[in-house]
Formats: C-alpha cells, sequence, structure tokens
C-alpha cells in the first residue's frame, strides 16, 4: 500500500478556516462554544433506520422526540436546524458565533456503517452551515468513535477537508470509559492535527436511580462529566498528550467541587499512585463552559482554574442552558479585561490552535518531511 505524506487541507476546506478565523480574531467577538445543531437529515435518518437500533422518534406539538434508552430527549424545534431563526436567536443574546455541536444521543447508538454515514451527514451539515455563514459559525465534528478505525478516518476528513474547528464527544461510548486503549488511535489523530475535544454527557452513570424529577440531566450530567475527566487524569491519557485540550461543559460538571476528594484520594489510594502529581495540577489541562446556573459557582470555578481557562456557553438551545449567556459574565464582577476573556478571547485562542496538515505516521519531529519523502 502507498503510503501518503503529509497533505495540506483541500482549497475550500482551507478557505472556510480562513474566514472562520478572521471572524474569530475580531476584537468584541461573544464566542459561544456550547451551542447544539440537529440537521434535518440526521432526524429523517433516524426515522427511517433507527429502530433497529433502538433509537425512533415521536411527533409533538413542538417538533419531534429522540426516544433513546429511558430517557426521550426534546422536542427539536426548528431553532436546531433553521440557521436563520438561530442566527436571529443569536443577534437578540449579543452572540457573535456559535460552535456547532450534535447533542445526544449523539451517533454511538448506531451499528454498522449507519454511524458513520450519520456522523458524515452530521459533520457535512455543520460545514455547509459555516460555508453559507463564515462569519457566525464554526464547526465541531462528531465521531463515530464505537468503530475507532472509522473515527480516525473521519477526524482527518472533517478537520482537514471540511474546516471544522474541533472535536465533539461523549463522556463514554456506550457505556466504555474515553481512557479505553481502543480509542488511542483517535486521540493520536486529534493530536496531531492539534484541534480541541469538546466533551458532552449522554448514557450518565447511574441512569436507573435517576428516573424521577429530571435528575438524570440535573444529577447525572455533572456526575457523569467529573466521572470522565477523572478518567482522562488517573489513566494517564493527559500526560500521554501533554498538549491536548479538552473543554468540560456545564462548568466542569461536579470536578471542581469534588477535586480535594480525588487529591486525598491519590495521596492514601494505593489504585491511584500510577498517577505521578495531584489530580488538581491538572484541572488547567481542561477548559470549561459558563453553565453553572449560579454565579457564586462560577466565580469559584475562575478563581480555582484561572480566567484564562473559562469560555461563554449556553446550551443552545435546550430549556436548561441560558437565555442570556453574556449577561451572565457581564453580572460577574470581573474586570473589563477578564470579561473579554470570558466572551470571547479565550475561545478565539482555542479554536484557532488546528493544525490543518494531516498526519502521518513517518513525521516524527516537527518540520521532518515522512520518509521517503526527503529531499535530495
Amino acid at each position: 500500500m502507498k503510503l501518503m505524506g503529509r497533505r495540506r487541507t483541500t482549497p475550500s476546506g482551507r478557505k472556510r478556516a480562513n474566514l472562520s478565523a478572521r471572524r474569530l480574531q475580531q476584537a468584541n467577538s461573544t464566542i459561544d462554544v456550547h451551542a447544539h445543531f440537529v440537521p434535518q437529515g440526521y432526524l429523517r435518518l433516524i426515522e427511517t433506520e433507527g429502530e433497529p437500533h433502538g433509537v425512533r422518534l415521536r411527533s409533538g406539538p413542538n417538533g419531534p422526540m429522540i426516544l433513546a434508552g429511558q430517557f426521550p430527549i426534546g422536542p427539536i424545534t426548528a431553532h436546531y436546524h433553521n440557521l436563520d431563526l438561530r442566527l436571529k436567536t443569536m443577534d437578540a443574546q449579543g452572540i457573535t458565533v456559535h460552535a456547532l455541536s450534535l447533542m445526544p444521543p449523539m451517533v454511538y447508538w448506531a451499528d454498522g456503517t449507519l454511524a458513520v454515514r450519520l456522523a458524515r451527514l452530521v459533520n457535512d451539515a455543520i460545514a455547509e452551515a459555516t460555508r453559507a455563514h463564515p462569519d457566525r459559525f464554526v464547526g465541531l465534528a462528531t465521531l463515530p468513535l464505537q468503530n475507532p478505525e472509522a473515527a480516525v478516518g473521519e477526524v482527518e476528513r472533517a478537520v482537514t477537508e471540511l474546516g471544522c474547528r474541533g472535536i465533539y464527544l461523549g463522556t463514554n461510548v456506550r457505556g466504555k470509559e474515553l481512557s479505553d486503549p481502543s480509542f488511542l488511535p483517535v486521540f493520536e489523530r486529534i493530536d496531531a492535527l492539534r484541534v480541541p475535544i469538546f466533551l458532552h454527557p449522554l448514557n450518565v452513570i447511574g441512569s436507573q436511580r435517576l428516573t424521577s424529577y429530571y435528575l438524570h440531566n440535573l444529577l447525572g450530567n455533572p456526575f457523569d462529566t467529573a466521572v470522565a475527566a477523572a478518567n482522562l487524569i488517573f489513566s494517564g491519557l493527559l500526560d500521554r498528550f501533554p498538549k491536548l485540550e479538552v473543554c468540560l461543559p456545564h462548568a466542569g460538571g461536579a470536578l471542581p467541587y469534588l477535586i480535594g476528594r480525588l487529591n486525598h484520594g491519590w495521596k492514601v489510594r494505593q489504585e491511584c499512585k500510577a498517577l505521578k502529581k495531584p489530580p488538581s495540577s491538572y484541572l488547567r489541562r481542561f477548559t470549561y463552559d459558563t453553565i453553572s446556573h449560579a454565579p457564586e459557582s462560577l466565580n469559584y470555578l475562575i478563581k480555582l482554574v484561572g480566567v484564562d481557562r473559562v469560555m461563554i456557553g449556553s446550551d443552545y438551545c435546550f430549556d436548561m442552558g441560558y437565555d442570556r449567556p453574556v449577561k451572565v459574565v457581564t453580572g460577574l464582577k470581573l474586570g473589563r479585561n477578564d470579561q473579554e476573556k470570558i466572551l470571547g478571547g479565550n475561545a478565539a485562542r482555542l479554536l484557532q490552535r488546528a493544525n490543518f496538515c494531516s498526519w502521518d505516521p513517518r513525521v516524527k519531529k516537527k518540520g521532518e518531511l515522512p520518509s521517503g519523502l526527503e529531499k535530495k
């Protein structure tokens, strides 16, 4: 098999990336890193092919509900896929840019080629939205992570061909932790392309006890984020990829508030001794959105991890999100420079990290040509 050398992104992908980069660089841009997008084609595939995989749609007056597992998701209103409605909402909220990402149940429920088709469909739709409005949208790519080989290929395509600026992953894949060795090739490709990861909880831990009072969301989501982050820390995956950027949703979930307990466990429990540094030393390896629903919690997070690690998020357009995400930040007792970092500066820096070159395993050092392609 003929190995390919390092190749640049396609001209169309590079053009979209450059346009979005210029918008990200503009002063006073407000960038929402937690904004869900559901293409109509994704819903149609669920409707026509989802039921054998345990996922189906149920119609409703405000849009369909996605039935996957114990908890229905939705309704999926037109705001999830209608760009004109989204832009009107963004303008009313004072948001310049949405980082578009799918929502649970993502594509992990699908078997075989359906998962790959779903991921490609979603990423193509996101790319189409960024192409139509390069000054308002950037894309976070969805992966068929239950098939690591296919996921590696889709990372490559989404970043180098479609111009996506980040990768959107669930906190677990069918109950398997992200630190599972089977996912290492995916993380290697993401790391090589220097795109950030944005996590989102799904199939949350302890769901059998969270069936009442919407607790699977109110408690399950922040707990599952904390479990995923703790596994990334204790497994050594963050040490293996020291430049990998991972964004935790919902203000880090429960992780910031339990970090002292993790530190103590690291000191006294043999199970945690493989880690060379205390868990708290990894807090700044993550970035965090602002979705805490309590200014006291958000102030604590900023003090704990630093103002340069927090970015605005709305959870558009779930009822558990923010209707006025900018006011959440401007209402804090922060200086103007610090507010601007959270509103857009931090996200702009993170989303411009992408290396739009394909990764080649023969390249061992930065600037080195692949073997067989050295200059004569």
